[in-house]
């Protein structure tokens, strides 16, 4: 384990916040994991950091900050439809999708560009244009930190909903994944009709549908939205779309005849937090270098050298001026340290 002290950590995060570490060590096997959690004391906090790109740092960390940089991509079996992926938490999300696309296995297309780890995957049940994690979900590994000892979970156990899994409740702060696994179809099912996929595909001119050309329509369509973490810090969609009963997207609806929503299967209308971010006047605001981005709302930026807490304090006054414009509650999908 090689352990280094006072370390900044702007360059493991996609916020480029300059917060520090009191203690940074990067693990690659799990006899290194061991070892962290070895040589830190019980009382010590212990962050494990991923690809950094769904964190806002609003302090330093008095404490441990364990980077996960378990690697490996392998088949580990197959079956007559699938075909079963086994990934190592510190791999890159989009590297892994694009291992899939070479060898022609359907799922995970839809997911392309999205930034992070393979780790943060199944912890936020990360998703876009239709897909999320649970649907190609098979099992994971994870380490729990006190009991020292690896637990596999399957779909039922990683309870997923909407942007949470039971990583990020119950069992929050207490495991370590990882791998995961993923169950990938032979015969892909191309899924086209969320968002404006259908019209990218035109635009680029498909005309044999592939989850190769779905892939390069997401990427196209994201890279045209949001802006590049290497270039303006940014943790992705800033809040998670909010979800409000029937009855009050029908007064919503009245009120704002434009508002954007999407019936849910429990009956609850999931609202586009963009949209309502951008009719609040947010859209392109900054304050000093935290801002909302010019061209996707629901993305707050770090222009250069804005502080987690300018970030955060922007991110308050747009829930604030939300709810009592639509009377609607957003909620952060960053998670915020």
């Amino acid at each position: 384990m090689q352990l280094q002290e006072n370390v900044s950590l702007r360059p493991y995060n996609t916020m480029g916040i300059d917060a520090r570490a009191r203690y940074f060590a990067p693990f690659d096997t799990l006899e290194a994991l061991q070892q962290l959690l070895d040589r830190r004391a019980a009382t010590d906090t212990l962050l494990i950091l991923g690809g950094g790109s769904n964190i806002l740092f609003t302090k330093d960390v008095d404490g441990w900050v364990g980077k996960n940089e378990l690697k490996g991509i392998e088949v580990v079996r197959e079956d007559e439809d699938y075909v079963y992926v086994q990934a190592g938490a510190g791999e890159n999300w989009h590297a892994f999708v694009q291992f899939c696309l070479q060898r022609n296995l359907g799922g995970v297309e839809n997911l392309s560009l999205i930034p992070g780890n393979v780790g943060a995957s199944p912890m936020q049940n990360i998703g876009a244009y239709g897909v999320e994690i649970k649907d190609v979900f098979q099992q994971l590994e994870a380490f729990h930190r006190g009991e020292q000892k690896v637990h596999t979970f399957t779909l039922n156990d990683c309870q997923f909903g909407y942007r949470e899994s039971i990583f990020k409740r119950q069992y929050k702060d207490q495991f370590v994944i990882l791998n995961v696994t993923y169950r990938l179809r032979k015969q892909p099912v191309f899924n086209t009709s969320y968002g404006a996929i259908e019209q990218e595909l035109a635009k680029m001119g498909v005309l044999d549908l592939s989850i190769q050309a779905i892939a390069q329509a997401v990427v196209n369509i994201r890279q045209s939205k949001l802006p590049d973490p290497k270039e303006i810090g940014n943790a992705g969609s800033f809040f998670k779309n909010p979800s409000v009963p029937a009855s009050q997207y029908a007064t919503l609806q009245q009120s704002h005849p434009g508002v954007v929503g999407y019936k849910n299967d429990d009956g609850t209308v999931k609202l586009a937090a963009g949209w309502l971010i951008e009719q609040a006047g947010w859209k392109g605001v900054r304050r000093g270098d935290a801002g909302c981005h010019a061209r996707q709302a629901l993305v707050l930026v770090n222009y250069g050298h804005a502080t987690g807490r300018e970030i955060y304090d922007l991110s308050t006054e747009i829930v604030q001026s939300i709810q009592e414009k639509f009377g609607v509650v957003l909620e952060r999908e960053v998670n915020i340290l």
